[in-house]
């Protein structure tokens, strides 16, 4: 199988780094952002599923407000095959910038993946913390 990485880079402005972490790691406001169910236990080597099962996977690294490293699996990938996900959060001036690096994506996959990532979580994710109401739950 050949694989690739994608590295994208976001800002969300108007969003503290705290803010973007709690996005991604907190249950609720998972949910709340992407519209599906998310299930997130924030603890390195805690398990997650988020997108309605979709994906899962496991915490490998995690550092509040700074970084946040997993291994992932989508449900119509083999069964086990793992791809890692980085994100390094940095504070900017009136924002976050992440900067997004997922490893080991098939080849195949990689276009959808690629669009998938703006579509499903940078679009919504800039939506749900810039609107002061859905941030607050």
């Amino acid at each position: 199988m050949t694989l690739k990485t994608l590295h994208q880079i976001i800002t969300f402005k108007n969003a503290t780094p705290e803010e973007v972490y709690d996005a991604l790691m907190d249950s609720r406001k998972h949910t709340i952002f992407s519209g599906a169910k998310a299930e997130i236990d924030p603890t390195v080597g805690g398990t997650f599923s988020a997108y309605d099962g979709y994906i899962t996977g496991t915490n490998v690294d995690l550092v509040p407000g700074k970084k946040i490293v997993q291994h992932w699996h989508a449900s119509d990938w083999p069964e086990k095959y793992l791809s890692t996900v980085t994100y390094l959060l940095s504070p900017l001036k009136n924002g976050t910038k992440v900067t997004f690096t997922h490893e080991n994506i098939p080849a195949d996959d990689f276009a959808n993946i690629k669009q998938g990532w703006i579509d499903f979580y940078w679009e919504p994710m800039e939506e749900f913390l810039t609107n002061p109401h859905k941030k607050t739950g």
